[in-house]
């Protein structure tokens, strides 16, 4: 299921290009057997962020992101599922949340 998102990516209306730096994202489900990362930074395409297990459940990922504030959810197992140590949410149009960071 693709997932649409209302927040903006990066904004290119600024002269000057924002470097990226990395974001880290943590998980912890000891019965995952696969979780993945979907959001508006990879077109809401689960596969394509996959998190790496470091066992006792623990999942992990650090991203390259620009500046600006995206949209994600965590894909465990084919569910999607909010992420709970996220401070900041939004509504979705699924009757859902996304969860929310900003990079700055």
């Amino acid at each position: 299921m693709k997932k649409k998102s209302h927040v903006q990516n990066p904004s290119s209306s600024d002269a000057q290009p924002h470097p990226s730096r990395p974001v880290d994202f943590t998980f912890l489900d000891p019965n995952a057997s696969a979780v993945s990362i979907a959001g508006t930074f990879n077109e809401w395409h689960p596969s394509s962020t996959p998190m790496i297990p470091l066992g006792h459940g623990r999942w992990s990922k650090t991203l390259e992101l620009e500046h600006g504030t995206y949209e994600y959810l965590f894909v465990v197992d084919g569910r999607w599922v909010a992420d709970p140590g996220s401070a900041v949410t939004v509504t979705n149009p699924f009757g859902g949340i996304n969860c929310c960071v900003s990079v700055r």
